[in-house]
């Protein structure tokens, strides 16, 4: 929404917080540390106070927004690709080959809208073998479950997902007080790489299996895992003894590997 003198009223349907502090906008640059050669996208661009900054460094680059009056001030911009679209419902393998790139050359960024960022972060899983690197502002306390080690408590089925398939990293703490309107939580941003030789898994199964080991995590996996294993017929030797916040990433993939053969040891 546009208010008379051209001030754009974020819109909380749509997540909008509008970062506007410039010293924390060049840290979130150098982190990003763009070259005038990458090919970067940026995931919901709002008033531009990354994107700006950004192009100081790029001859180019592509912005995704649904907001269809952000989406026209947007294409003002002659060096800015923009795709008028929900991020949720966007190709990025089709985009990266209608962009000519090569495999694995597409870096993502973005301050991510808080209330889907992780069907955000799951949709973008599809397509990691298009993207080089991703930097999102997020919430502080997602982050904090996205680098989550075992036997804490922040440690859950975010955390195992996406380490599964990338490197990550939280790189800055962000204060509210950074956006107009001020959230009403902090935020960070994350750097996350795709790691370049992944554990080969079902990604459904393990999705699969992952939330039901969460599903009851006061209870020892005997109670949530071990049973639907069973129902399914499928024995493998386990410590069931553990909750599931106690098991790492690699056991995950290792039992998963276990469960689309049929049976086995982990």
């Amino acid at each position: 929404m546009t208010k008379p003198g051209g001030r754009h009223v974020a819109r909380k349907r749509f997540g909008q917080h509008f970062l506007n502090d410039a010293g924390l906008i060049d840290e979130i640059v150098a982190a990003i540390a763009p070259q005038a050669q990458d090919a970067v996208l940026e995931i919901g661009p709002g008033l531009g106070a990354l994107t700006h900054p950004l192009l100081r460094c790029l001859p180019r680059m592509t912005v995704v927004e649904l907001d269809r009056d952000l989406v026209a001030r947007l294409r003002d911009n002659p060096q800015l690709h923009v795709v008028a679209a929900d991020v949720l419902t966007v190709d990025f393998a089709q985009l990266a080959k209608d962009l000519g790139l090569a495999p694995g050359a597409l870096r993502v960024v973005g301050n991510l809208p808080y209330n889907i960022s992780s069907p955000i972060l799951f949709h973008l899983l599809q397509y990691v073998d298009v993207v080089r690197d991703q930097h999102f502002m997020l919430q502080k306390e997602v982050v904090d479950r996205m680098v989550a080690s075992p036997s804490t408590a922040a440690y859950g089925r975010l955390s195992v997902m996406l380490q599964w398939r990338y490197d990550m990293a939280s790189v800055l703490d962000v204060p509210p007080e950074a956006f107009d309107p001020p959230p009403q939580v902090d935020s960070a941003v994350v750097r996350m790489v795709p790691k370049a030789v992944p554990p080969q898994v079902d990604e459904a199964l393990l999705s699969e299996l992952v939330r039901v080991a969460f599903s009851q995590r006061r209870k020892v996996l005997r109670h949530s895992l071990g049973q639907w294993l069973a129902q399914k017929g499928v024995e493998v030797e386990f410590d069931w003894r553990r909750r599931a916040e106690e098991v790492a990433v690699d056991e995950y993939v290792a039992l998963a590997q276990l469960v689309s053969r049929g049976a086995g040891r982990a």
